[in-house]
């Protein structure tokens, strides 16, 4: 299975980038990851909802540009559905059983996601309903896929 993850920004701090190393690596065993960055726009303080529609439409093309088709997109969104680790395991082994064999994981830039990249996905998943910065939720997100693999194969995690 293929494991992509297409998410708005770069990543800035070292500890981020050494998380993201780290579950990359031990993801390896499981799954063929490809980690995607697309730009993101700069968005002024005090932005209308016009020109903040603009910016997520414009990161929205780039995001949409990396997704091929035939591709199962699972959009995190924070009104999306909420599962635990286990029915997280549980959706990526039936998807995988049912024949999807690349899952695009789409995280949005601070504004979020546009509505044709909301149109796109097929599932929308919600980590919480608070928010996190995006760069932090790439490492989140690596980590409950790695702990997804480890559930899919019976070998221990911690609980």
């Amino acid at each position: 299975m293929k494991i992509t993850i297409v998410t708005v920004g770069k990543i800035k701090e070292k500890y981020f980038t050494d998380a993201i190393a780290e579950y990359s690596k031990r993801l390896s065993r499981y799954c063929k990851l490809e980690i995607v960055q697309v730009a993101d726009e700069k968005t002024p303080d005090g932005a209308s909802e016009a020109l903040e529609n603009q910016i997520k439409d414009k990161e929205g093309e780039r995001i949409l540009a990396n997704i091929k088709d035939g591709s199962y997109v699972v959009a995190l969104a924070i009104d999306g559905q909420m599962l635990d680790s286990e029915q997280l395991a549980d959706k990526i082994e039936k998807w995988g059983v049912s024949g999807i064999s690349q899952i695009v994981f789409v995280i949005g830039g601070s504004l979020g996601l546009s509505k044709a990249v909301l149109n796109r996905a097929d599932y929308k998943l919600s980590f919480s309903k608070m928010t996190f910065p995006h760069q932090l939720m790439r490492v989140i997100l690596l980590e409950q896929i790695y702990r997804g693999f480890r559930i899919i194969a019976n070998e221990p995690y911690h609980k």
